[in-house]
């Protein structure tokens, strides 16, 4: 046991809460089953180095077999919570670096949807309508991957609204939020517009179905998405592992279901900037009020049966 210890140290794995309101520092959350676990980056400390172990002889005694492994594994790499912002930084800079992640997450999001809209009606229906909702799945699933642990990555003020009503985002950030969301929505709708120069202007959202219709397919698919996003980013029993794939599956899916008939916004941002770009507001109300509500209705629906 002396050799197994020498150069090595046993991982200690400890779980910080979420940050809240009160507190400045988003912390690293290491095992993401752990009872309190939230979505927060990580970071691997590798003070360790497992190239000089060597694994158990199975010839060896059961002890020494269990002694071996024991030393074996001490030998990954330390796992240990560190801050990617520190305590130092105000409340009004870390602010701030979640509204320019939410900015640019929006702007990535829509002039990846757009695009995708523009080349499938300039080339004869090439991307056909699985195309575009694989091409908005794919763009959420990354960009959930990314600036997750700086802002939430909501991109959507619908679901910022929905957050914020059940204590998962700060009041105070509610209005910085959606007012990045909604400006790069609009700055990635006009450069869109400024590239290719479309023709029929297709990028905004107008409903293909009756009002009726078009309200409650676009609150049925925000309150699947919210649901889903609940689910996995708040609940600490969730697979957080999966919750970039889910986020992204679950746009896919919706675009493929209400893609035709509404456009399948599921976004306050994504129909606000196509629409300031393009000058077309048709029923733009349908979009406003359908989306948060089907957001608050999804995550209340999930805080009703979670265990």
């Amino acid at each position: 046991m002396e050799g197994c210890k020498s150069g090595m140290e046993a991982a200690t794995v400890a779980a910080p809460p979420m940050q809240t309101s009160e507190s400045n520092e988003i912390s690293i959350i290491i095992s993401p089953r752990a009872a309190n676990s939230k979505i927060m980056p990580f970071e691997l400390a590798n003070d360790g180095n497992i190239g000089s172990q060597s694994h158990a002889n199975p010839a060896e005694p059961s002890d020494a077999r269990a002694t071996h492994w024991h030393c074996w594994n001490k030998g990954f790499p330390e796992i240990k919570p560190i801050p990617l912002i520190k305590k130092n930084l105000n409340q009004h800079k870390l602010l701030l670096l979640q509204v320019i992640a939410e900015f640019l997450g929006t702007f990535i999001l829509i002039f990846t949807v757009l695009s995708t809209i523009i080349m499938d009606e300039q080339h004869d229906g090439v991307e056909s309508l699985l195309g575009i909702a694989t091409s908005a799945g794919l763009a959420m699933t990354v960009l959930v991957l990314s600036p997750i642990h700086i802002s939430g990555c909501h991109l959507n003020p619908a679901i910022s609204i929905s957050m914020a009503i059940f204590g998962h985002l700060p009041l105070a950030h509610l209005l910085p939020y959606m007012t990045a969301q909604i400006l790069g929505s609009t700055a990635a709708s006009f450069i869109t517009k400024g590239i290719y120069h479309p023709v029929n202007l297709g990028i905004a959202t107008i409903p293909k179905v009756g009002t009726v219709e078009a309200f409650f397919l676009e609150f049925i698919t925000t309150f699947v998405v919210l649901f889903i996003i609940t689910a996995l980013a708040t609940d600490p029993h969730a697979a957080k592992e999966l919750i970039a794939v889910a986020v992204g599956a679950t746009i896919m899916m919706n675009a493929l279901v209400a893609g035709p008939s509404t456009g399948a916004s599921m976004n306050p941002a994504r129909t606000i900037g196509p629409a300031i770009a393009t000058g077309k507001y048709t029923q733009i109300w349908v979009y406003m009020v359908a989306t948060p509500l089907g957001a608050i209705a999804g995550t209340g629906a999930y805080v009703v049966v979670k265990l």
